[in-house]
């Protein structure tokens, strides 16, 4: 890897600040980009610090494309990174970084790829190629209304089988997302009406009347698996799997704990270590089958009986991506930076270890710290933040974007963005432990501040606390 590269951040926030942390344990420069809601941002502080006068640069948008290439093109920036939401999925913006004339490195998958997975009908067309277990259901827009009653014949019988006493199917419009186009049946005489329904709809909002048909799934876990490979898309491995089954009620992800499963302390009703070496396998095979090349999540859902369903592959790094590396270990060694690793193997670098050379040792709770009203449907707090303490301890790594505030200079949140504080890491020697410290860490946490209406801060700590106790069980 030349440490001439210089690496373009497309993003803001805590996933900018590692971003630049990561470059700098590589030896590369660096370019960030601020808006001006985010000009107080410790990703902007930290790139002043530690950057040149070539190392930040505003921009009126971070979605604007052409705004951002103009920055690496005046900064000499040789690759992009893109981070987790905005481009970081676009495989058209992944394609025109590696063909302009001026080409750049995208430090994510190929744009092939991208958009290879970024179906989720191509993703379970290929997935089910492999024979790796789908939501049951169509693997491709159906337009035909009598073959559309015939498939949710197949999957109500299915599941009546399967001694499912209130079956449930799905109807999607193939081309939504976002949860829009989605209505549930449970009474097969409503199915034409409500397949109507789906197509208007799905053609007037998306200008495709393609409808999914596919079973609902009920009671499970959302669980994951971390997977990394280098440029040549051949020697995919794994980081082992997470549980991300404690959301909010919109579905976000609030707390993530590493491995999926805790067999040797919580009884399951099935063999969890056979769930979780198989949907490693199975990933690992869909990984192969595309020549992935970077770093990626497999997302599965796993029902009570113990039965998993390939959902969707995420083609970028996650929120998540460091309660993995926190329980991982490659020839012994801990301290892995899967951030790191992506820029590095994206810039042309061998992995340089295999499967074999990496282990998992303890339990990592991620806990996504956000300024929000729980008990209000998650409806974010804004206001200024002025006190944000937290006890440092061995077992705990911290993340964040907030930079050092008090009552005399407090931090306003943008509006423009979502309320996200921090990201605590608890690394424990087992499950038990784990949440002993993770608690320790919410009831030694102090975040206060109050809106223009003087009303004080509401953030999700009491609901993190009180979920603790269930993480890893159904």
């Amino acid at each position: 890897m030349s440490k001439q590269h210089k690496v373009l951040i497309a993003n803001r926030g805590e996933i900018a600040v590692r971003i630049i942390q990561a470059c700098c344990k590589l030896g590369l420069k660096f370019v960030a980009v601020y808006t001006q809601e985010d000009i107080h941002s410790g990703h902007v502080k930290l790139a002043k610090e530690l950057g040149d006068d070539k190392s930040l640069y505003r921009i009126s948008s971070y979605h604007d494309a052409n705004e951002i290439l103009s920055v690496a093109d005046t900064a000499e920036a040789t690759a992009v990174h893109p981070g987790y939401g905005f481009f970081a999925e676009d495989f058209r913006f992944a394609r025109r970084v590696t063909e302009r004339n001026r080409p750049l490195i995208f430090l994510g998958p190929s744009w092939r790829v991208i958009r290879e997975l970024g179906d989720k009908i191509n993703t379970k067309r290929i997935a089910r190629s492999l024979n790796v277990p789908t939501v049951p259901g169509s693997d491709r827009p159906i337009y035909d209304e009598s073959e559309a009653e015939k498939v949710a014949r197949t999957l109500f019988d299915f599941q009546l089988q399967q001694g499912v006493a209130k079956p449930l199917v799905l109807v999607k419009a193939s081309a939504g997302g976002g949860g829009m186009g989605i209505e549930e049946i449970h009474d097969l005489d409503l199915f034409r009406s409500i397949y109507r329904r789906i197509r208007n709809y799905a053609m007037r909002q998306f200008k495709d009347d393609g409808v999914l048909i596919e079973q609902k799934i009920t009671n499970f876990n959302h669980l994951e698996v971390q997977i990394i490979a280098d440029r040549t898309g051949k020697n995919p491995v794994h980081f082992g799997t997470r549980n991300c089954s404690i959301q909010s009620t919109g579905l976000q992800k609030r707390i993530e704990i590493a491995p999926g499963f805790a067999p040797s302390t919580i009884q399951y009703t099935f063999d969890a270590e056979k769930v979780m070496r198989d949907i490693i396998e199975h990933s690992l095979a869909l990984a192969r089958k595309v020549n992935y090349d970077s770093v990626g999540t497999w997302e599965w859902i796993v029902t009570k009986d113990g039965n998993p369903f390939l959902m969707e592959v995420n083609t970028r790094i996650q929120v998540e991506n460091g309660v993995s590396a926190a329980i991982s270990r490659i020839n012994g060694k801990g301290g892995i930076d899967l951030i790191a690793e992506q820029i590095r193997t994206g810039l042309g670098e061998p992995l340089g270890y295999t499967q074999q050379d990496i282990t998992f040792d303890g339990v990592g709770i991620e806990y996504r710290l956000i300024a929000e009203d729980t008990d209000n449907n998650f409806t974010p707090w804004v206001g200024d933040i002025d006190t944000f303490t937290y006890e440092k301890a061995p077992w705990l790594s911290l993340h964040t974007h907030l930079p050092e505030i008090s009552k005399e200079n407090p931090y306003t949140i943008p509006t423009e963005f979502d309320p996200n504080l921090a990201l605590g890491i608890i690394w424990g020697t087992d499950l038990e432990n784990a949440k002993q410290q993770g608690k320790e860490f919410l009831n030694n946490l102090t975040i206060s501040g109050s809106n223009a209406q003087g009303e004080s801060l509401k953030s999700n700590i009491p609901f993190l606390l009180k979920n603790t106790d269930r993480i890893l069980k159904f």
